[in-house]
């Protein structure tokens, strides 16, 4: 048997499905695309995870978009990350071009242009349904763990939630936590040392800072009503495609601590609601984290236990995370293990730096008789990419470098006229965007330290006003008390005695 035949029978065996599966593309061996060779992703394995890596330029935008549409056309909905802002190009059909019909030819698929249902989200001022989750959502311990807050710190949250479920004080926003801790040490400073213990200001002016620099990066946005329901995200449309939910965040790059914050809320949410989902042979959920740098930068080791617990469990419930970023070493060991599908884009090895991540990349993928790994992942064209997954039984399937599919779908962004009528026309638009801000912590406290305040100003009015009459009698009985001695000073004078005496000797005569 030739080299060839070797390789095709290779990769036809190991990508062998009996139950639903997407193709990513042909494989390709020694530099020529073999058609009859194609690499097949089980729906079965699709909720173990997977990475998409590689230099910039080299595809792994459309790689996504190539998952996404596939995904969405075999009835799984899809929520991914759009922070370059090129994605939104999904919602219309792909315009052709002579390039993709040589590309298809190639690969031995044919092409057809389509379009997505597609649903524009917003977690900033950007245009889209808007995306909230209320304080009392997230619970004290995960707020501590975004907040990176000591252990005593976090304690007193613990406290603050207690206090709030017991008074009936509904945490919605930012600025209810910030009132009730201010209240805690202020106001309320004796109810609560009394019910719950002492509550330190240094401690609660450190929680304060925090949630200032959190408002920074536009949480206040964020948190807040109405809570948005992420069985919304799996949706599907009257032809049983599932929806392609693209949350925009051209604008939050430089906010990596609201990114992560969203993130995991939203991963908290799904892990709590959704239910276990068993062996169903396909996913509920697929969510893709571009640009995934971002949700680890600046998180604490708190945090990033918090992620990974997360992504070790979550796929129980259906659910499939896909990360992508420009390099594998951008991933935390203890979420790159978990990943089951692998597409390495190109790297570039400027660097000496470069050379070793390229290295430690080839070791992260399966050996192959047919590829050098090392050599191969600087050679890869834009558009091909080594790919990786794991098979019905979970095996890691045969290492191949594939040449990628074109998306079916349109590679840029939608005009702005095309973007206001998708956004304009959506069913969550009308559910998400109204404007609520009902009575919480914060007018609640307020009006009771407003009402206390003005009982204080009663009491002390009262005081004032019966220390004023006091002294105003003292000082009328001291007029009178001084009139009378100087009437008896008068009327006991030697001289007025006299007077009196000469009258009445007058009077007896």
């Amino acid at each position: 048997m030739s080299n060839k035949a070797s390789f095709l029978e290779h990769i036809n065996k190991g990508y062998t499905t009996k139950g639903e599966y997407i193709t990513l593309g042909a494989a390709m061996y020694e530099g020529n695309t073999e058609g009859e060779a194609h690499v097949k992703i089980p729906l079965k394995t699709l909720n173990r995870h997977g990475l998409i890596a590689g230099a910039t330029g080299t595809g792994k935008t459309k790689t996504l978009q190539v998952l996404a549409e596939n995904l969405s056309e075999q009835g799984i909905p899809v929520f991914l990350m759009d922070i370059k802002g090129d994605l939104s190009g999904i919602a219309a059909p792909s315009p052709g071009h002579i390039k993709i019909d040589q590309r298809h030819d190639q690969i031995n698929i044919p092409f057809e242009a389509k379009k997505f249902p597609v649903e524009i989200l917003s977690l900033s001022e950007q245009e889209g349904v808007r995306l909230k989750a209320t304080v009392s959502e997230f619970g004290p311990v995960l707020l501590s763990r975004i907040l990176d807050v000591t252990e005593t710190q976090a304690g007193i949250m613990s406290i603050i939630f207690k206090y709030c479920d017991d008074n009936h004080l509904p945490l919605l926003d930012l600025k209810d936590l910030k009132k009730v801790l201010q209240f805690s040490t202020r106001e309320g400073k004796e109810a609560l040392e009394k019910d719950y213990g002492r509550i330190s200001t240094a401690s609660t002016g450190a929680i304060l800072r925090k949630i200032v620099a959190l408002e920074q990066q536009g949480a206040d946005l964020f948190f807040g009503e109405r809570s948005f329901d992420v069985q919304d995200l799996c949706r599907v449309d009257d032809d049983g495609r599932g929806y392609i939910n693209i949350m925009r965040l051209t604008d939050i790059q430089d906010r990596p601590k609201l990114f992560s914050t969203f993130m995991l809320s939203l991963l908290a949410e799904i892990y709590s609601t959704f239910p276990e989902q068993g062996d169903s042979g396909r996913p509920e959920l697929i969510i893709f984290l571009d640009e995934a740098h971002l949700i680890f930068k600046e998180a604490s080791n708190a945090l990033m236990d918090q992620i990974e617990s997360i992504v070790k469990l979550i796929r129980s419930k259906g659910v499939g995370l896909y990360f992508v970023t420009q390099n594998p070493t951008d991933v935390p060991e203890g979420v790159l293990g978990q990943l089951g599908l692998k597409v390495q884009h190109a790297l570039r090895a400027f660097t000496a730096k470069d050379r070793k991540a390229i290295k430690m990349t080839a070791e992260n993928y399966p050996i192959s008789e047919f590829y050098d790994t090392k050599e191969i992942l600087t050679s890869l064209g834009i558009g091909e990419a080594l790919v990786s997954a794991l098979d019905e039984k979970g095996r890691p399937t045969p290492l191949a470098a594939t040449m990628l599919r074109a998306p079916m779908s349109r590679m840029d962004i939608l005009t702005p006229t095309e973007l206001d009528k998708l956004i304009s026309t959506s069913k969550l638009t009308k559910k998400y965007n109204e404007t609520i801000d009902r009575e919480s912590a914060y007018e609640i406290l307020s009006e009771k330290i407003a009402l206390a305040e003005a009982e204080e100003a009663k009491t002390a009015a009262k005081k004032e006003r019966k220390k004023l009459e006091k002294t105003a009698s003292r000082s009328s009985s001291s007029k009178t008390s001084a009139t009378e001695k100087a009437v008896i000073k008068v009327l006991t004078s030697a001289t007025f005695i006299r007077g009196a005496l000469g009258v009445l000797n007058k009077l007896l005569k």
